[in-house]
This record gives structure tokens, sequence and C-alpha cells, in this order.
């Protein structure tokens, strides 16, 4: 950890990190490490540490760090080694979504590593879909909808369609954006669905204009 982090601040670019603060609308302080190298830094780094546990210790004290570059070390690790994880990894996944959460580390979270993880343990979904539906975190009620992103023709649509229905009376603006981003996503797979899901189901302007963005390119 101690040597990941030196090799972070020798990288700090200040004028980079402005600019990356400036963007996540200064809610976050940045070292200026773009993900280019960010990713090269993780891929040196792993060739010569050893982690006992696929990286979940180390995520975790990532996350404990206040420049959100060693946030995105975390999900570039998790995600690396999501597929070796036990089904106990959860329990982390679900800590970090509720970490620092903002949309740019709850989405690499949701679709990589949890994605992949339920793959895995397609059992967990029920347990989880649930509790993190009916949660009053809104990062775990995003994950609800996203965490199937990658999953194209093996996407539960049930499960997209009656979480999408659940939430849809959100106000929350990261709720209604991602309501519109899991149906847009599958529209690629099935169109006839998603169109007639949006056509019944009521549903903020924001999610429906997102679900059906392109949609009439196919009809």
């Amino acid at each position: 950890m101690a040597e990941l982090k030196e090799i972070c601040y020798a990288k700090r670019d200040e004028a980079g990190a402005a600019k990356m603060e400036a963007y996540m609308r200064n809610q976050f302080s940045f070292l200026g490490i773009r993900a280019p190298e960010r990713k090269q830094i993780l891929k040196t780094f792993l060739e010569q540490a050893e982690l006992d546990d696929f990286g979940l210790t180390l995520a975790v004290e990532l996350y404990q760090e206040p420049e959100r570059e060693f946030q995105y070390l975390a999900n570039d690790l998790l995600g690396r080694f999501a597929k070796k994880q036990d089904a106990d990894a959860i329990l982390v996944y679900e800590k970090l979504i509720t970490m620092k959460s903002w949309w740019d580390t709850v989405d690499s979270l949701a679709s990589s590593a949890v994605g992949k993880h339920f793959q895995k343990y397609p059992e967990l979904i029920e347990v989880y879909n649930a509790k993190w539906l009916e949660s009053d975190n809104i990062w775990l009620n995003r994950t609800t909808l996203i965490f199937q992103l990658s999953y194209k023709e093996k996407t539960d649509a049930n499960l997209l369609f009656a979480n999408c229905a659940r939430l849809a009376g959100s106000d929350e603006f990261f709720i209604q954006k991602a309501i519109g981003w899991g149906l847009r996503q599958y529209a690629k797979v099935d169109p006839e669905a998603v169109r007639a899901f949006v056509e019944q189901q009521e549903l903020a302007p924001l999610s429906k204009r997102e679900a059906l963005k392109h949609l009439n390119e196919l009809f």
C-alpha cells in the first residue's frame, strides 16, 4: 500500500488535478493522474505485489485515501479479480458502494465487480437485489438498475423491468438516469420489449428520454 501511494504521489500533476476536480464539481481531491497512466501503475504494481485475497483488503484501504485516483485504482483492482473472488466478496462491494459515493465510482463497481460477481454467484442476486432495492441509499438503488449493463442476451429482463418499475417514482436524478440507461442498454438486445415497457410504465421524462434515445432509429 505504501509503495503504491508513493508511486501515485510521484505522478501528481497539479494542473491536471485542478481540471479533474472542477469536472467532479470539487467534491473530491485529485492527483491529476489520467486513466491510462493509472492503469499502467496498477499493472506494474501487480507484477511485483502478492495479494492474499485478490485485492479485497487493499481495495478497502485505497478507499480510505483522500485522492480520487485511489478509489479508481481500487475499482480497477476489483474488476480485474472479480471472477476469482469468493461469494462473500459481495460484502466488500456493498460497503464500497456506500463509501465516498458518486456516479464515477459506483458505476464502475456496479457494472464491473458486482456484475461479474452476480454472474459467478447468481444465487446471490435475489437476496442483494431485494435488499438494495429497498435501501434508503440511492447508490445501492442505482446498482440494481445497472449491474446487468454488460449482460446483453443474458440480461434478466423481468428483473430489470421490475427494478425500473419499483424505482420509477424516485425524484433522484441519478435514479431516473440509471433507469433510462439500463433500459437503453437492453434495447440493443430487445428493442420491442423496451418500447413496450416504456409505453406501459409511467416513467420520469428523463428516464423515458434516455431509454428511447436510440430506438427511433430502429423502427
